[in-house]
Order: structure tokens, then C-alpha cells, then sequence
């Protein structure tokens, strides 16, 4: 499963509420740990940074001694643990040891050192979450942390699937953390009715050709499930609705079935490669109030960059 995990810290309290996270995933995938932190120094009003080369150690002697007091206790409790300390911006800092480092999960804060907003990740967050292309989890740090390092133990784990190959990308994932964790796990498919496109009310005909592809879907949403449960190693329950909005309808079961993780593939069916993250998994980022694990089922070289980013390419010289 996952073999390197990357948690950046910005020295704050609310940052540290991934800490357990870290420790109970890494205890899981066997992985080692890697805490991070950005020094964040001065720039000009140019694009050439000036740095104060007092200033910059003092907080990399900060920085590496705030993380190495992290690293020692989670060394107590036998997690290999490595301190890196970087200058420059957070996001892009992050995104590059990323690329550069071999990391292959991200579990980051919903909020850091700016303190909570009404937004429910902090622009830093969001730019990591978009960019990294690897697996992420999200902790939100408005919601009670674990007071101990040790001892988390995840519940209930929801996993949305839509019948796709792609999203099942995630069922060996879930299948390890419902059995390591002795956890209940909640695989749930929502069919949408299909849209009438029509400029007057729909006929009695049109109602009556709905109902039958939805009944069709239906039918074989539960023989989907009916496979799985055959061939899947781990116990499982089922959740198969019917509603027009797929993801408002998974966030009232997160809500409902008192989840404390939802585990889901960055796309589905769509597998459009033009944004990172489809809108079910995109809903869960912006929305989302539980615990969020999503594993990105295209390489990095699948997800076509933004026009945004070939603009910032091109201005830097790169």
C-alpha cells in the first residue's frame, strides 16, 4: 500500500491534528514518515527573492528543532521518521518534495497556522490538494482531535462506489484499513434518475421510460453489489439509493451513518482527465465535514495541466 507519507506542519497546534493520523496510517501501510516544514522568508516585490541569511537559520534551527521533538515521539512509539526542513513557499515547496521525494501519501490539515476560516481548507491546503497528484487525506481541523498519538482506531469507513472499474481502485485500500482497523465498512452506490430534457413538463411516457432506466440501473446496481460481496474478502454492509444528486445524497449517509472516514478515487466513470478530482470527490473537498482519504487513480502525467498552470510555466521560464 502506501510506503512514503509526507505530513507538512507549519508549527501550529491546529496543524498538528494529523499527527494520529499519520501514526495510525503509517502503523497500517508499514510506511515510514516524513514531517515537514516550510520556511516561509521575505521576498521583494520582484520575483527574486531576498533572503536574510541570519534570518533563514534561525528559523531552519527552529524549524528542524520543533520537528525533531515530533519525530522523537513518534519514534518512542516505533514509526520510522525523517525531519525536512525547506525554503521558500509552502504549496509549491510541498508539491515539489512530492514530485522530487517518492511520496505516495499526503495527510494534511484542513487549516494551519492562519487559524480556522469559513473555508473549509486554507488556501495552502487547496493548492497542495490540487497539484500534489498523489493520495491525500484530508484531517478537518475544526473537529476533535485524538489527544494521544497512539490508539485511533477508525469506526466506520464509507466508500462511494459508481459501478466503475476505476473507482473500485480504492477497495484494496479499504479492504486493509477495515482489517487492521476492525472497523465497519459502508459501500454505497446512489443511482441518479435520468434528465428529461424537455421545455414542458414530462408525459406520463416520458415518467413511465425514467422509471424503467432507473429500475434497469437499479437491477444491476445490485448485482454489482452481489459480485462483490462473492468475491470480496472483507465483510461489508450496502447502501443503494436513488436521488438526482449523487453527492449531496453521500454526504447525508457520511452524516446519517456517523462515518468518521469517507475513502474514495480521486474520478469515477467520467475518468476525465481535464481536472484532477471529479465532482463527487471535488463536493467531499469543498464540503466534506468527516475525515477524507482519496487516492488518485491517474498517474500524474494523465491529469492535464490548467491553462493557469502552462501560463505560470511559461512566465517563470521553466
Amino acid at each position: 500500500m502506501f510506503k512514503h507519507i509526507l505530513a507538512p506542519l507549519d508549527g501550529s497546534t491546529l496543524a498538528e491534528c494529523v499527527l494520529p493520523h499519520v501514526v495510525a496510517m503509517a502503523e497500517a501501510c508499514r510506511a515510514r514518515v516524513t514531517l515537514l516544514r516550510v520556511c516561509e522568508c521575505a521576498h521583494t516585490a520582484g520575483r527574486i527573492p531576498a533572503v536574510d541569511p541570519l534570518d533563514w537559520e534561525i528559523c531552519k534551527t527552529e524549524a528542524q528543532a520543533y520537528l525533531e521533538r515530533l519525530a522523537a515521539r513518534l519514534g518512542e512509539i516505533d514509526v520510522p521518521t525523517e525531519c525536512v526542513v525547506l525554503e521558500g513557499q509552502p504549496a509549491e515547496s510541498v508539491i515539489q518534495f512530492v514530485r522530487d521525494s517518492g511520496v505516495d501519501l499526503v495527510i494534511l490539515s484542513s487549516h494551519g497556522a492562519s487559524g480556522l476560516s469559513r473555508w473549509n481548507v486554507s488556501s495552502v491546503v487547496q493548492k497542495i490538494i490540487y497539484r500534489a497528484h498523489v493520495a491525500t487525506m484530508i484531517v478537518r481541523a475544526y473537529q476533535p482531535a485524538p489527544l494521544e498519538l497512539t490508539g485511533l482506531r477508525y469506526q466506520r469507513l464509507l466508500v462511494p462506489l459508481d459501478g466503475s472499474k476505476r473507482a473500485e481502485c480504492i477497495l484494496p485500500l479499504a479492504t486493509m484499513l477495515t482489517n487492521f482497523h476492525e472497523c465497519q465498512l459502508l459501500l454505497t452506490h446512489v443511482i441518479p434518475r435520468p434528465e428529461m430534457a424537455r421545455r414542458v413538463p414530462p408525459s406520463a411516457e416520458d415518467n413511465e421510460l425514467a422509471d424503467r432506466i432507473t429500475e434497469r440501473n437499479r437491477q444491476e446496481a445490485v448485482e454489482y453489489f452481489r459480485h462483490l460481496r462473492s468475491s470480496f474478502p472483507t465483510d461489508f454492509e450496502t447502501r443503494l439509493l436513488i436521488n438526482n444528486d449523487v453527492a449531496a445524497t453521500l454526504h447525508t449517509v457520511a452524516e446519517e451513518e456517523h462515518v468518521d472516514l469517507v475513502v474514495l478515487a480521486a474520478h469515477g466513470y467520467s475518468g476525465q482527465t481535464r481536472w484532477p478530482f471529479g465532482s463527487v470527490t471535488t463536493s467531499f473537498i469543498a464540503y466534506g465535514t468527516t475525515l477524507l482519504l482519496i487516492v488518485q487513480d491517474l498517474l500524474p502525467e494523465e491529469i492535464k495541466p490548467t491553462q493557469a498552470e502552462e501560463a505560470a510555466r511559461e512566465y517563470s521560464g521553466h
